[in-house]
C-alpha cells in the first residue's frame, strides 16, 4: 500500500521503559524493515536514544539537567547506538547509512535541498538511512527539540508516504489511558484541532523529551506534505508490516488531499517562525477567501525581530495562525509601513522591496 516509510522510534520503544536498550526489541524491529525493504519499499529509521545510551554507557551519572551535559551524554551514546543499528541490519545483509540533522539543516534553503539529495540517494542505493537530531552540537536555538518533529522533518524530505510514530501508546485516546481505564482509542482522525490537542499529555517516562503533544505537532506536518500517519504501540506484533500494509494499528492520521508543493514544504515544516504580524479583516478576507498576497495596508501589528527574508506567523485579530510565509520586510520596517498603502513605502522608508509583506507564492495557510 506504501512505498516509501519513516518509521519513528522513541527512547521508551527502544528501551522498553528502563534505562537500557532491549536489544532483542531492536533486532525485531529491523527484522519488519527488512522485511519491508525485501519488497522493494524504501525505509527511513528515525531513532531516539542517544542520550539514554550514553547516560548507560557512563554508568548512569549524576549529572545537572543542563544544555552541555546532554550533549555530552548524546556524544558518548551517538556512536554506540549507531553500532548497534548498523550490526543489526547486517544480519539481513543490509547496510546503513547516518545523518545527524539539526532544525539550521532545514531552515536554509540551500542545505535543505542537500539534505533531500543525500537522503534520496541513500535511498536509490538501497541503504537504510539512520537519522537522528545532533544532540552533540545543537543548541536551543537550533534544536527540532524532539525526534517526534525531527521524523516529519524527514518526511518531508524523502517525500515519503507514511510516518510511522512507534510509542508506548497504542495510539491517541479520547483521555489519558493511564490516568483513565476508560478512555477509547482513537482509531481515525482527519482534523487536527485544539479539542484533539487538548487530548495530548506530555512524556511521563522520564527517558524520552517527546509526548503524544509533539506527536500530533509532527503529524500535522507530515500530512501536510502528503504523507498518511500512524501512531502505533512500537511493540505491538508486527507493528510496522501490519501498518504499511494498510491494516488497522494505532491511530491513522490520513494525508491532506492537497499536499503542499516543495518549496511550502520547506516554509512550513522546516523554518521556526522568527515574529508575527497581526491582520485585520480585511486583510484575512483577502489571504482566506481571495487567495491573495499580505500588503503592509493590512498590518495592524508587528511582534519580534526578524529580517527579510525570515519565516514568520500571521495572525487575526483573536491572536489564531491563519498563515505563515516569508517575509520581504524586515520587523523594522513593517512597522513603520504598517497600515500604509503600497504605493506609499518609499515615501516613509525611502526604499522598497515591491508591494507586499509576504507574497502569495511564498505563504502557507494554516
Amino acid at each position: 500500500m506504501y512505498q516509501r516509510v519513516v518509521v519513528k522510534i522513541g527512547t521508551s520503544v527502544l528501551t522498553a521503559g528502563t534505562p537500557h536498550l532491549d536489544h532483542p526489541h531492536m533486532v525485531e524491529l529491523v527484522r519488519q524493515c527488512a522485511a519491508l525493504h525485501r519488497q522493494g519499499k524504501d525505509v527511513i529509521i528515525c531513532t531516539s536514544g542517544a542520550i539514554a545510551v550514553g547516560r548507560a554507557r557512563m554508568g548512569f551519572p549524576d549529572l545537572p539537567p543542563t544544555l552541555n551535559h546532554k550533549q555530552m551524554l548524546a556524544a558518548v551514546g551517538q556512536s554506540r547506538l549507531m553500532q548497534l543499528w548498523e550490526r543489526y541490519f547486517e544480519i539481513y545483509g543490509l547496510h546503513v547509512g547516518q545523518i545527524l540533522l539539526t532544525r539550521a539543516d532545514v531552515q536554509n534553503r540551500r542545505r535543505y535541498l542537500n539534505g533531500r539529495d543525500t537522503l534520496l540517494t541513500l535511498l536509490e542505493h538501497r541503504i537504510v538511512p539512520v537519522i537522528n537530531e545532533n544532540d552533540a552540537v545543537a543548541t536551543e536555538e537550533i534544536k527540532v527539540g524532539d525526534n517526534d518533529n525531527l521524523s516529519a522533518l524527514v518526511a518531508t524530505l524523502a517525500e515519503a508516504d507514511l510516518l510511522i510514530l512507534l510509542t508506548d501508546q497504542p495510539g491517541l485516546f479520547t483521555a489519558d489511558p493511564r490516568r483513565h481505564p476508560d478512555a477509547q482509542l482513537i482509531p481515525e482522525v482527519d482534523k487536527i484541532d485544539e479539542t484533539l490537542k487538548s487530548l495530548a499529555g506530555g512524556s511521563i517516562s522520564g527517558l524520552g523529551v517527546g509526548g503524544m503533544a509533539t506527536k500530533l505537532q509532527a503529524a500535522d506536518v507530515a500530512r501536510r506534505a502528503g504523507a498518511d500517519v500512524i501512531i502505533a504501540a512500537g511493540h505491538a506484533p508486527n507493528v510496522i508490516t501490519r501498518a504499511v500494509a494498510g491494516e488497522s494499528v494505532g491511530t491513522r492520521f490520513p494525508a491532506l488531499k492537497t499536499p503542499l508543493e516543495n518549496r511550502k514544504k520547506w516554509i512550513y515544516a522546516g523554518r521556526k517562525a522568527a515574529g508575527c504580524v497581526v491582520i485585520d479583516a480585511g486583510a484575512v478576507a483577502a489571504l482566506c477567501a481571495d487567495g491573495r498576497s499580505l500588503l503592509p495596508a493590512g498590518i495592524t501589528a508587528v511582534t519580534g525581530h526578524f529580517e527579510r527574508g525570515d519565516t514568520i506567523c500571521i495572525q487575526g485579530a483573536d491572536g489564531r495562525e491563519l498563515a505563515r510565509g516569508i517575509v520581504r520586510y524586515s520587523s523594522h520596517d513593517l512597522a513603520h509601513i504598517a497600515g500604509l498603502h503600497s504605493d506609499q513605502i518609499v515615501e516613509r522608508l525611502g526604499y522598497a522591496y515591491g508591494p507586499v509583506a509576504v507574497h502569495r507564492n511564498d505563504m502557507i495557510l494554516l
